[in-house]
């Protein structure tokens, strides 16, 4: 059994192996140190035997890799004497218990005591299984950039006591909303990239999908779970068509629909409706947002005025100026420039969007449609500085200079 093989099963099998021992040992860092170091001996020992049962056989290794770091610790020979005398591994692993493990390692990986970055961080390696290595690649930051937040964040957890147990009833929902908000903030990283040479980061964005279909399954009933999946679903159903053959932006205009992936637009349909079934939230009004655009067979025949609307909608729940800045869009296709461009400039005049790229990029757009030429050159001029993707920077450019 090969690396390659080791890596599937460990992204498989990596959360319920850390929850697991979380849950025996009560120490969430010492239990992902203890599955890491089991990882590291599989890819040697696997070379040279596979085992009947991988997933047993890493669960088995990275156990007394725990029971051997409790052992070094005095200052817990109690603890260590109740691990040492737990059932065997197949006899603690409670089948009834994983999903609960799994969810409980999902709101400890997104406590509100981790900065944002520790909670993408360890959220992707405790949960999705992914190496440093594979995180500092997808946000394009340096390997020991990484690991340093994973370090911050198990301390922080460790520091703070965080208990392995589902956030009481009354408080579940409110946490369960940072637990979507770090899973959205990996997707929208890959469906676009904020820096590099890449429009598209399609491995990240998936996994951030695979662990939204997890949720889903641990928490049937929250509506905006499955709102969060239909979005995700129905975003990267527009992948294949975003990007040419050289990786080349694609505006939603010039993409050739029949590259669409329709099992994903039928997935994430299938997410909407369970997310309707108590009213939308911010992430499915953003879903439904998405399924008027997957059904529409061209630009020009996309029901706009049901896009503002959805968009007014979403300014109420989960009022943001990027909300702002996409109604302009939305209105400026179903009732014209003009009245748009006057949103863009309300936006501009409150300051509430300083130094993003969208702005001036969105404002280029309008005057071009104005016949404003001049005064678009210089705003997509200014886009282009601000913008970091050099995927989009190269159509900005392009953009700006046909209008010589």
């Amino acid at each position: 059994m090969g690396t390659a093989d080791v890596e599937a099963v460990w992204r498989i099998e990596s959360a319920r192996i850390v929850a697991a021992l979380t849950r025996i040992t009560g120490d969430f860092g010492l239990a992902e140190d203890a599955a890491q170091e089991a990882v590291a001996e599989a890819l040697v020992s696997w070379s040279r035997a596979s085992p009947a049962n991988p997933a047993g056989w890493l669960m088995a290794t990275a156990r007394r890799r725990a029971i051997d770091a409790i052992r070094r610790r005095t200052a817990l020979q109690d603890r260590y004497a109740l691990l040492a005398v737990a059932p065997a591994v197949d006899q603690e692993v409670d089948p009834n218990k994983i999903g609960d493990d799994v969810l409980a390692l999902m709101f400890i990986g997104c406590h509100p005591v981790l900065s944002r970055e520790a909670r993408v961080a360890l959220t992707l390696r405790v949960v999705g299984g992914l190496s440093s290595e594979e995180i500092a690649r997808a946000f394009l930051v340096p390997v020991p950039t990484v690991q340093a937040r994973i370090t911050r964040g198990k301390k922080a957890i460790a520091a703070a006591r965080v208990p392995f147990e589902l956030p009481p009833a009354d408080k579940r929902r409110e946490r369960l909303g940072g637990v979507l908000s770090v899973l959205y903030v990996i997707f929208t990283e890959g469906s676009t990239a904020t820096s590099g040479d890449r429009l598209l980061r399609p491995d990240i964005a998936h996994e951030a999908i695979r662990l939204a279909r997890t949720l889903a399954a641990l928490q049937p009933e929250e509506p905006e779970v499955h709102g969060l999946l239909a979005l995700c679903e129905l975003t990267a159903a527009r992948f294949p068509a975003r990007t040419g053959p050289d990786g080349t932006p694609v505006l939603l205009g010039d993409q050739d629909r029949r590259l669409w992936d329709l099992s994903a637009i039928r997935r994430g349909l299938a997410a909407l409706a369970k997310a309707s079934s108590r009213g939308l939230g911010p992430y499915g009004l953003q879903a439904a947002i998405a399924a008027v655009h997957a059904s529409a067979p061209s630009v020009e025949a996309t029901d706009w005025d049901r896009i503002v609307l959805l968009y007014e909608a979403l300014g109420r729940v989960a009022p943001s100026p990027v909300v702002e800045l996409n109604r302009a869009v939305a209105v400026a296709m179903a009732s014209g420039p003009t009245q748009a461009l006057a949103i863009v400039d309300e936006l501009i005049a409150s300051n509430r969007l300083p130094g993003s790229h969208l702005v001036p990029t969105v404002r280029g757009e309008l005057l071009t449609r104005l016949g404003r030429r001049p005064e678009a050159r210089a705003e997509l001029e200014l886009a282009v500085r601000l913008c970091a993707n050099q995927c989009e920077r190269s159509v900005l450019l392009r953009k700006a200079a046909a209008l010589d």
